[in-house]
Order: C-alpha cells, then sequence, then structure tokens
C-alpha cells in the first residue's frame, strides 16, 4: 500500500482556492496540522468567522482533492472558524453602535433525523468505568422495548468498539452518508472504525468538536427512540461543545465512591446545568466489591457517596452498579454483562437503571412542553 505523506498531501491542496479568502488554501495558511493514519487524512480549515457559512464548498472541495490522491481511503476535513483578536470591537472613528436587543430564547439545536431523544453518559475524570456503563445502560434500554443506538464520543481513547466486539470501517451509503455497525441489536458509531486501535488521535480541540458532530449528523442512524453518547471523560471544550450544539433530552454521569472522584463528578453535574441540559441521574459505579467465590461484600472504596451527593443538590439516584468480576470479564471479552447473562443479578441493576433513565427522560420532555407558552382564547 502506498503511504501517504503530508508534502502530498499539501501539494494536492494547492489547487483548492475560493474567491471569498483570495487565493489557495496552502499560501493562505489556512491549513492545520494534517494527521494521517491508516490511510485516512485529517485537518481542518481555519477561515474568518464571519466567512465560515459560505465556505462549506471549500471544504467539500478540500476533501475531495485529498481523496483523489492515490492510497487515500478517506478524508475528515473540519471548517473551524476563527475571530481576530479584538474584532468584536468597533473600529476607531465609527460611530457607536446600538446595543442588539436581549435574546429572547435560545436557538433550537438542531436535531438527528428518525432519533427521538440523545442522551449523554458522562465521567468528571476516566477510570470511573463510564464506557462500560453505557454499554450496558444502551443494552438495557433495548431490553425494555427500545430502539437504540450507541456513539463512541471519547475520540482520544474510544472503548466501544471493544466492549461491543465489532470492528471494520463503516460502510458508506449516500454522499458524506456512514453506515453505522451494528452488535448485539444496537446500531453503533466510533472513531475506533476509522483508525486503528493503537493509532493516537493528537488533535486540538476544534477538529475533535467536528469529528464528533460529523459522526452523529452524517450517519444514517434511521429510526432510533435513543442515542446513548458515551462522552470523554472530564469537562473540557469537547463535552461543553458537545453539549451546547446537540439537542441532549438529558445527561447521566457516573463516579465513584470515594470524595475525589466525587469532586469531579461534581463538575461534570455543573457543566450540564450551566448549559440546560436535564440531569437525569447519577450512577454510582464499582459501588462494592462483591467476592465471586464467597459472595461476600466490601466496600473497599467506600460506599454511598453517590447517592448522599444526588440527595444533597437534588438530582435522581439511578442506583449502584458493584466491582464484579462478572462485569469485568465480559467488559472485556465483547460479551456486555446485560446480553451474556441476561437473567443475571448485574443485568437487572442496568434493567432497573435504564427504566428510570427512559422515565426520566419522558418526565424532562414532559416539563419541557409545559413550560412551553401557551396561547389562550378568551
Amino acid at each position: 500500500m502506498t503511504n501517504v505523506t503530508k508534502e502530498q498531501v499539501l501539494k494536492q491542496l494547492e489547487t483548492v482556492s475560493h474567491p471569498a479568502v483570495g487565493g489557495d488554501v496552502v499560501s493562505k495558511g489556512l491549513i492545520s496540522d494534517i494527521f494521517i493514519a491508516d490511510g485516512k487524512v485529517f485537518f481542518s480549515l481555519t477561515v474568518p468567522a464571519d466567512l465560515a457559512e459560505k465556505l462549506e464548498p471549500l471544504r467539500l472541495a478540500a476533501e475531495n482533492a485529498v481523496k483523489s490522491i492515490a492510497g487515500v481511503k478517506g478524508a475528515m476535513v473540519a471548517l473551524t472558524a476563527e475571530r481576530k483578536p479584538g474584532s468584536s470591537a468597533p473600529p476607531p472613528g465609527s460611530a457607536p453602535q446600538r446595543a442588539a436587543p436581549p435574546q429572547q430564547q435560545t436557538p433550537a439545536k438542531a436535531g438527528v433525523p428518525g432519533v427521538g431523544a440523545i442522551i449523554a453518559v458522562a465521567s468528571g475524570k476516566g477510570g470511573v468505568g463510564k464506557s462500560t456503563t453505557s454499554v450496558n445502560l444502551a443494552l438495557g434500554l433495548q431490553a425494555i422495548g427500545l430502539k437504540v443506538g450507541i456513539l463512541d464520543a471519547d475520540i482520544y481513547g474510544p472503548s466501544i468498539p471493544r466492549l461491543l466486539n465489532v470492528s471494520g470501517q463503516p460502510e458508506q451509503v449516500e454522499g458524506r452518508m456512514l453506515k453505522p455497525k451494528e452488535a448485539y441489536g444496537l446500531k453503533v458509531m466510533s472513531m475506533g472504525f476509522l483508525v486503528s486501535e493503537e493509532t493516537p488521535m493528537i488533535w486540538r480541540g476544534p477538529m475533535v468538536v467536528s469529528a464528533l458532530t460529523q459522526m452523529l449528523r452524517e450517519v444514517d442512524w434511521g429510526a432510533l427512540d435513543v442515542i446513548v453518547v458515551d462522552m470523554p471523560p472530564g469537562t473540557g471544550d469537547a463535552q461543553l461543545t458537545m453539549a451546547q450544539k446537540v439537542p441532549l433530552a438529558g445527561a447521566v454521569v457516573v463516579s465513584t465512591p470515594q470524595d475525589l472522584a466525587l469532586i469531579d463528578a461534581r463538575k461534570g453535574l455543573n457543566m450540564f446545568k450551566k448549559v440546560d441540559v436535564p440531569l437525569l441521574g447519577l450512577i454510582e459505579n464499582m459501588s462494592y466489591f462483591q467476592c465471586p467465590s464467597c459472595g461476600e461484600r466490601s466496600d473497599i472504596f467506600g460506599h454511598g457517596g453517590a447517592r448522599d451527593e444526588a440527595n444533597r443538590i437534588g438530582v435522581p439516584f439511578l442506583g449502584e452498579v458493584p466491582l464484579h468480576m462478572d462485569i469485568r470479564e465480559n467488559s472485556d471479552a465483547g460479551t456486555p454483562v446485560v446480553v451474556s447473562k441476561p437473567d443475571g443479578p448485574h443485568a437487572q441493576i442496568f434493567a432497573d437503571i435504564a427504566v428510570k433513565v427512559r422515565d426520566q427522560i419522558m418526565e424532562s420532555r414532559q416539563a419541557q412542553e409545559n413550560a412551553a407558552p401557551r396561547i389562550v382564547f378568551e
């Protein structure tokens, strides 16, 4: 296979131009760092904020140009708008501008066609079992009769392909649309399908956000009741932008019982509150250790911290998930416990959590409908 180089990509991009930028994208310095992995090319075009909407043809031309290079299997090009420092201030000597009238309401976020609800599963830090929880929650929602998809939004460390034992590149169905992979009845999309497991993703925030948006909106999900988004750990730019741009029906936050994990979980909860995303509840993962031989229970990480925190801040407590060999071994094997042992106690825990999440989504939706203004004729 021909190894594609950055020099080849830049040479090809010298042929891509647009009247609005006054030259080709390379000479104008619009190209970010170019990342190449497994024959796929990733980069972003940084353009003035006031031209961003009209430069979609430029992005598409750049993508097509790169795809024409021998050895390139695919390309993902993001259009990143950057406002020059001080550009928001009026020029010297100009007439004072009138203050803009206050916004009456936040513009509606564009949904995903055919998808009833999108929920985020998040954590304030890594290592709390968020991805394992996301997979088993998605399967639990499916077990109670919902049609479910799962989006692996952890660009830097995608785990969903391994947890669901699914691999291979998604099929392109029409235009830029990708067909999601399927596993255990779930529709699945992950960056792990586009690059190999060993490839490090060395991306800045705008490229991550663009990739997440494409994996959500440029995938043929079909008719689904809910998409579970396995969010990256933490509360950085990617998480905040997803929360602001995606019409989330709510967020589930995963924590372990110890105080340090709960401090980080509070950050996640507060982030969603600030961007007006409903909090569906808090899950305490690794809540206690259950010996697989004798069944004895040990609270090795403490116990009940997440429940107490949920009660303190008025957020629903969704349940306790133990640290147990069955959950760990089945996760590592790509056979989640909800499908490998559907009648077992751990599958029942996730089924109970799934019912609570479904009910919280319905309650949140009803509350939003009741809060909408009504016209009354007297």
